[in-house]
């Protein structure tokens, strides 16, 4: 696939000599969720990832990717991170934090390295998607190759999308 322009997140795993492919989409400005991405690349929404940034009261930024149809279970992932309790950053320190804006946040090749924790079903797949670091862009990859690329910690930090109706 020519014309695409390779991302940071490309780069570094090209360096790491990391097996992955970068596939395009149609990116909605107003639609920037991980259902929509699912949908363009016509790929089973449980295996399309983001990529969230937390900051727990005790260990400061950390970073959950998890299934695009699931949400942050913020007790369960403060828990894994070593916090009481964790929160969503706002919006406008994302880029700043992690040189990516909302929709093209990718687990590979923020400013920092920060703690990173995957959700557990990650690992049920051949091949995940993440984010290449641009909206538009996904990396398909071997998850145990993400994993242990970015030293993450594989734990049950998410919950299925509809189930804080119950609470």
């Amino acid at each position: 696939m020519s014309g695409i322009n390779k991302t940071n997140a490309a780069r570094l795993l090209d360096r790491a000599k990391i097996a992955y492919e970068l596939v395009p989409y149609t990116v909605d400005e107003n639609n920037l969720a991980a259902d929509h991405v699912a949908e363009e690349l016509g790929e089973d929404i449980r295996q399309v990832f983001k990529t969230l940034v937390l900051h727990g009261d005790r260990c400061g930024h950390f970073v959950c990717v998890i299934p695009g149809n699931m949400e942050v279970d913020l007790k369960a992932a403060a828990k894994v991170a070593g916090a009481k309790k964790a929160e969503m950053i706002p919006m406008k320190e994302l880029l700043p934090l992690t040189g990516y804006i909302r929709g093209g946040c990718s687990p590979i090749g923020m400013k920092k390295s920060f703690p990173t924790y995957f959700h557990s079903t990650a690992t049920d797949f051949d091949e995940i998607y993440v984010s290449a670091g641009v909206r538009g862009l996904q990396l398909r990859i071997s998850p145990a190759d993400l994993i242990s690329y970015v030293r993450a910690t594989v734990a049950d930090i998410a919950t299925p999308m509809d189930s804080k109706d119950d609470e």
